[in-house]
């Protein structure tokens, strides 16, 4: 990324957020020391008046608030052409569902490629608005989460209940 990316924090129930934009377009939503976590760089400029970054902050406090189950956000994908498709497929499990990392594989037109799905979601860049805390192991334990695995719990808590209180991960 280059000078033309823009950063912000936005508060939320399970931490600090850091929404990275380039442009504008969405290039990453990451909870404060997940794993991936992006160094900002001093490149980077500090601003939350970027249309892109105030509209994912608003629609991030929603999806806490309970009233937003799908998010509408121009983004930037920056990954191989397997991550992009993994990162398609996990857009596409809805609200309050889950799917497994083979589900993922063969809707990314990689079927028995379930450990690669595994990795390509670990690096997913938009937490939370990429729905990957929606997947699980195909005995449907909670495994992996760049966020951690309370975190995951929480947001999974939260889109089976619409319970706030269970957002104390």
């Amino acid at each position: 990324m280059n000078d033309s990316t823009t950063y912000t924090r936005c508060e939320s129930p399970l931490g600090d957020l850091l929404l990275v934009a380039h442009d504008d377009t969405l290039c990453g939503v990451y909870f404060a020391g997940q794993k991936y976590f992006p160094a900002v760089a001093p490149a980077w400029r500090e601003s939350d008046t970027v249309p892109v970054l105030r509209a994912v902050c608003a629609q991030l406090r929603e999806y806490f608030a309970g009233s937003r189950s799908t998010f509408a956000l121009p983004m930037a994908p920056r990954g191989t052409a397997f991550q992009r498709a993994v990162w398609n497929a996990i857009a596409a499990v809805s609200h309050g569902a889950t799917a497994t990392y083979a589900d993922i594989a063969a809707a990314a037109g990689h079927a028995g490629s379930a450990r690669a799905a595994g990795a390509a979601t670990g690096r997913n860049p938009w937490t939370i608005v990429v729905p990957c805390h929606r997947i699980v192991a195909s005995n449907g334990a909670l495994t992996g989460y760049a966020g951690g695995l309370a975190r995951k719990r929480a947001l999974l808590a939260l889109e089976a209940t619409g319970r706030r209180d269970l957002l104390a991960a």
